[in-house]
């Protein structure tokens, strides 16, 4: 019993840092799954699970697949969520940031950034001036969209922006039904896709108080409380590599005319 009194107690971290990608970046669902539910198992009925959130943005569905996994574990636990940002939580960071019942930042970490941004590059001239032919077969008369080889056409602009609009609309939803009334000032500047600082944030209603990792670690758990770090294990690089090359095409073939929050 006296061994049971002096043990710390530990507070489950959920380590959310890096980039959302499908492929080749750290944070993504298929990494992260298992982690948030076991998470939530060490954090027990009514229990609070912290995210460490460090992340510039990415992928929209995989920052919509963590946050509404997380969400789901906590309905089910009954428990509470604290996300806590450190450097950034920008775009697809504070989309998933939005999953805390309570967002604790620094007021110098870069917070917001809530919008979506899309393009790529054309090539199209650079072939004319080599002498290069393009040969481009297709069956259906946008199959080439966004084809980076082929001159920019108005109607793909109009279906990027319509796209990235219908995505912006999603965004703003999920912070509106996160945050509520805790937004302040004008929806035209919470929602302008620009990041601000944390004491600007804190003004807008996009966190709720100023804190780090520690302090939270300790108003939870108490003075002598340590984290619980849920994060995925690294693999060794020449593990790495074969996965490396082969996402790493994929996602430069996804990047030619991707949107992403960030």
């Amino acid at each position: 019993m006296r061994l049971l009194f002096w043990r710390r107690r530990r507070v489950p971290v959920l380590r959310l840092h890096g980039v959302l990608a499908a492929q080749l970046g750290p944070l993504n669902i298929e990494a992260y799954g298992k982690l948030i539910d076991a998470a939530f198992r060490a954090a027990g009925k009514g229990g609070t699970v912290v995210l460490d959130i460090d992340s510039p943005g990415g992928s929209p569905v995989q920052s919509d697949l963590i946050a509404a996994r997380i969400r789901r574990r906590a309905g089910e636990n009954g428990g509470k969520v604290i996300a806590v940002i450190a450097e950034t939580a920008a775009s697809g960071g504070y989309w998933v940031a939005c999953a805390g019942d309570e967002i604790v930042a620094h007021p110098m970490s870069v917070v917001g950034s809530i919008g979506v941004r899309g393009g790529g590059f054309g090539f199209d001239r650079v072939l004319d001036r080599l002498g290069v032919q393009r040969r481009l077969y297709t069956a259906g008369a946008n199959k080439a969209r966004f084809d980076p080889f082929s001159p920019e056409r108005k109607e793909d602009v109009a279906f990027a922006r319509a796209l990235m609009a219908d995505l912006h609309v999603r965004f703003k939803d999920w912070v509106r039904t996160q945050r509520g009334d805790r937004l302040k000032g004008d929806e035209a500047e919470v929602f302008d896709g620009s990041f601000c600082l944390g004491d600007r944030a804190l003004a807008l209603g996009l966190i709720d108080r100023f804190g780090d990792l520690e302090a939270v670690v300790r108003d939870i758990g108490g003075e002598r409380a340590e984290p619980q770090v849920f994060r995925p294990r690294r693999r060794g690089l020449l593990g790495r590599l074969p996965r490396m090359a082969v996402d790493g095409v994929f996602d430069a073939l996804e990047a030619r005319a991707g949107v992403r929050l960030g």
